[in-house]
């Protein structure tokens, strides 16, 4: 559990993932611009309930749709105290959507999922592509489409990125697991 004493620690890991994994690996080809260009708001939510962390979900997106893409292009919010559980996880996404949809904000903002158990559908949770998803601590990842959009028109074959990543992940040794993704192999 966490508690707001050790925000800076929870910062340092999500970091460390989001530099060395995320763009490091190039796992997303349109995440460096805007961590570069300090456009990723981390978030950390404190919440123990379902409703408490709706609530900051409902705030955070708030803060995109009224905050130019310029100042926030993205959101990071970090969930360290609940949905340990990936199952759990899965479970609340059904919130999340609900939320997007009472808020007519289908086409305008979508969630990105991560987890430290992140599991893909018809894979098994010790497949090494699993850890394309895989982060320290729950996280939900808001998005702009309109963004999202723009920079997938700039990229070319944009539907071969998941083939990329699960190619990249798995050519990693233990070793290399092991430095990039601390909290699943312990050393």
């Amino acid at each position: 559990m966490s508690n707001p004493s050790n925000n800076e620690q929870i910062l340092n890991d999500v970091n460390q993932w989001l530099d060395k994994v995320v763009i490091g690996l190039n796992l997303c080809p349109f995440a460096s611009q805007p961590y570069k260009n300090k456009q990723i708001r981390f978030a950390i939510s404190h919440c123990n309930s379902d409703a408490c962390l709706l609530e900051d979900l409902q705030n955070e997106l708030n803060l995109l749709d009224e905050t130019k893409a310029e100042s926030i292009e993205t959101t990071l919010l970090i969930v360290p105290n609940m949905l340990e559980d990936f199952y759990d996880y899965n479970d609340f996404l059904e919130y999340v959507d609900a939320l997007i949809a009472d808020n007519e904000w289908e086409g305008t903002f979508q969630v990105a999922t991560f987890h430290p158990d992140y599991q893909f559908g018809g894979t098994e949770p010790e497949d090494t592509e699993n850890l394309t998803n895989r982060a320290p601590y729950p996280i939900l990842h808001l998005l702009r489409e309109a963004s999202l959009e723009k920079a997938i028109a700039h990229y070319p074959n944009p539907e071969t990125i998941p083939e990329h990543n699960i190619e990249t992940v798995s050519n990693l040794t233990l070793e290399q697991k092991a430095a990039l993704f601390p909290h699943i192999f312990k050393k």
